[in-house]
């Protein structure tokens, strides 16, 4: 029987990319010229400091427009306040991997309300969608695609 994944997973590898390519733009950048700025990267956290507020908003653009261009969707990326210590400003913020289990009961309830002719089930932080005609499978990632729940969603292992 046809089966696929769905999972929320980011290349933290291209992240790392991500976050040394916006690191750099930023220490030639005019504006942040002998300014004390800094993205460090510690497992699924980005740290972003800076002397203001204003100039972590700039920064955490910077790193989205570095992530879009490594193919990362900014969907994954939750932030933080800004907080202010000092003469520092630092925000975090947290790649998200993996489904949540309120998200997953939410796309697992979405798929039965529409009555599709397929099994899913809740396997960790993936969902597992079993059905006898790929056709089936295939209309639940168009109606998944549709969908809008706050994280990016990826359509994997599919086998026939």
């Amino acid at each position: 029987m046809p089966t696929f994944d769905i999972v929320s997973e980011v290349d933290m590898h291209e992240m790392t990319n991500a976050v040394d390519q916006a690191a750099r733009e930023i220490g030639n950048r005019f504006d942040f010229k002998g300014i004390d700025a800094e993205f460090n990267l510690n497992g699924d956290v980005v740290a972003i400091s800076a002397e203001v507020d204003f100039q972590i908003h700039q920064m955490l653009d910077v790193l989205q427009n570095k992530m879009v261009k490594r193919g990362i969707d900014i969907a994954c990326l939750k932030t933080a306040d800004v907080e202010l210590v000092g003469q520092k400003a630092t925000m975090q913020a947290n790649v998200q991997q993996g489904i949540e289990s309120e998200t997953a009961r939410s796309i697992v309830k979405k798929v039965k309300e529409k009555k599709m002719k397929v099994q899913i089930a809740i396997q960790g932080d993936k969902l597992r969608v079993t059905g006898k005609k790929r056709d089936d499978l295939q209309a639940v990632i168009a109606m998944l695609k549709e969908e809008n729940y706050g994280l990016p969603l990826q359509f994997n292992n599919f086998r026939d």
